[in-house]
């Protein structure tokens, strides 16, 4: 079993920093983490967050803008050069041109943002402007469900990964991966195509258990899904096996290639990436879509939980020091957002926070005893809706109004499912979430059914009112002002999370 640190490691991790904070030339420097499983908008929030900055956008809740002290935001070279840069621009482009939705992350990329400020205190003001490099690090979802494997040996993540399979939720998604694995003999001499049809079959497996209609999280290892060079390699020409508990693995057998490959993208692929990137990490974001884990059932609201236990216990959080900074980072404080909160009315905001908090209190608890500190926001982004209110059976209900991304569809009680056409603006009662965060573990109540909220309304003579529907809608039409000037991108407390996770460092 691979250790998340060695001593080697730690050293490393010092001599970088070190390194870092020279290249800095003094200029304070905070390293922010994105991270979130797939499609909870990790370049959107990045695009979002890095727009407002340079433009002077709207952040009220931000108290360096609000107090009128920071006196601009700018792009410059990012410190690591062997680190693809996030493509700002292009998302941009995509967000505010085209108004299209940017490409889900699909490499680590990196983004440095130098924010001038003044300092809120007269004494530090004596000294001149202050200065902070802002380092943004963005890394693919998939990516990150790879650091609970390295607490795990491969008898024990074969063990888990089948015994997961063979759940009511996946049963089906498994078939032809339960198939190879039943003609397969882990005791059996290794064999290379053997090894390449589990592989192969397991691989399948979890792209159909990742897709939308499914939602599932747990799904590791997430280079499986998104290989890039490593395609074909051994490294990634692996899979789970039937192992009986407690039974050495024979030498030169099918169980011994598997685990060696298992253990080579461990040392090869997981570890470093925990090594260069995680544990340099000083603050941390975790963006969470609840309303597609809400869509999906119980099953994949449980799936979600542990996926977020695990992969937080791999975080290295902590009270942090002007000495820890320079020697070895720890993540002092750590931001939950549920994204997407445009897609509900304002009145289910705290609803929606209080699902996602139920949600990480394990793991929050965790990193909240090691000194980190711990928030949990409903948040958007980039604000694609607007609320209106809409009439049904003499009755008001609270609305959300967008346009729905082409081919969008939805089932409205006793009529035909209607599909959108990327042009027309529609009003939505999207449902009301559940007050009670525990109901979303429930099997004889899943989200998806009428919450008593909706019914009443359904019962007033509301005919769209039956379910949670949530709709993904195209980003907004930028307003102007009087003087021609593009406005930047609306959103839902961005500014507060942005005040959250380095207001402090412009004090």
């Amino acid at each position: 079993m691979v250790s998340l640190t060695a001593l080697t490691d730690e050293a490393r991790i010092a001599i970088d920093n070190i390194a870092e904070t020279l290249r800095s030339g003094g200029t304070p420097a905070v390293r922010l983490g994105v991270t979130g499983l797939s499609r909870s908008g990790k370049t959107v929030f990045i695009s979002a967050l890095v727009h407002n900055l340079i433009h002077g956008g709207r952040l009220p809740l931000f108290d360096a803008y609000a107090g009128g002290r920071l006196s601009g935001a700018r792009l410059q070279p990012q410190p690591d050069d062997a680190v693809p840069r996030f493509e700002y621009e292009t998302h941009i482009r995509d967000l505010v041109e085209q108004r299209i939705w940017p490409q889900s992350t699909r490499r680590i990329s990196e983004l440095r943002v130098t924010i001038d400020y003044e300092s809120a205190s007269g004494w530090k003001r004596t000294f001149g402007r202050g200065r902070l490099h802002l380092d943004i690090v963005d890394y693919p979802g998939e990516w990150l469900l790879d650091l609970a494997l390295l607490g795990k040996s491969y008898a024990d993540w074969s063990n888990e990964s089948v015994a997961m399979s063979r759940e009511p939720h996946r049963m089906a998604l498994a078939g032809a991966w339960h198939d190879e694995l039943g003609k397969s003999d882990p005791s059996a001499a290794a064999d290379e195509d053997t090894a390449r049809r589990l592989a192969a079959a397991f691989t399948t497996y979890l792209r159909a258990a990742r897709a939308d209609e499914h939602a599932l999280s747990m799904l590791p290892p997430g280079r499986f899904l998104m290989p890039g060079d490593l395609d074909g390699s051994p490294a990634l020409t692996f899979a789970p096996l039937e192992l009986a508990p407690g039974a050495a693995i024979a030498k030169d057998s099918l169980a011994a290639m598997m685990e060696r490959r298992y253990e080579a993208y461990l040392s090869h692929v997981v570890k470093p990436f925990f090594r260069d990137h995680f544990a340099r990490l000083d603050r941390q974001i975790v963006l969470v879509d609840m309303l597609a884990a809400l869509n999906a059932g119980p099953a994949a609201i449980r799936d979600l939980e542990t996926a977020l236990a695990d992969v937080l216990a791999c975080f290295r959080p902590g009270r942090a020091s002007w000495l820890a900074g320079i020697l070895g980072r720890r993540i002092d404080r750590i931001l939950f957002a549920a994204t997407k909160a445009d897609h509900v009315h304002h009145s289910d905001h705290d609803n929606l926070a209080r699902l996602l908090r139920r949600l990480v209190r394990k793991a929050a608890d965790r990193a909240a005893f090691s000194g980190a500190g711990v928030k949990v926001v409903a948040m958007a982004a980039v604000r694609a809706t607007r609320e209106v209110t809409v009439k049904r059976g003499g009755q008001s209900l609270p609305a959300i109004a967008g346009i729905p991304v082409q081919g969008e569809t939805v089932q409205t009680h006793g009529k035909q499912a209607e599909t959108y056409d990327g042009a027309t603006e529609i009003a939505l009662f999207p449902g009301d979430l559940p007050d009670d965060p525990d109901s979303i573990f429930e099997p004889q109540a899943p989200p998806s059914a009428t919450p008593p909220k909706a019914k009443a309304k359904a019962n007033a003579g509301t005919d769209d009112a039956l379910a949670l529907r949530f709709l993904r809608f195209r980003p907004p039409k930028l307003e102007k002002t009087a003087e021609g000037l593009t406005l930047s991108l609306p959103h839902i407390r961005l500014d507060q999370a942005l005040d959250y996770l380095i207001g402090d460092r412009l004090k």
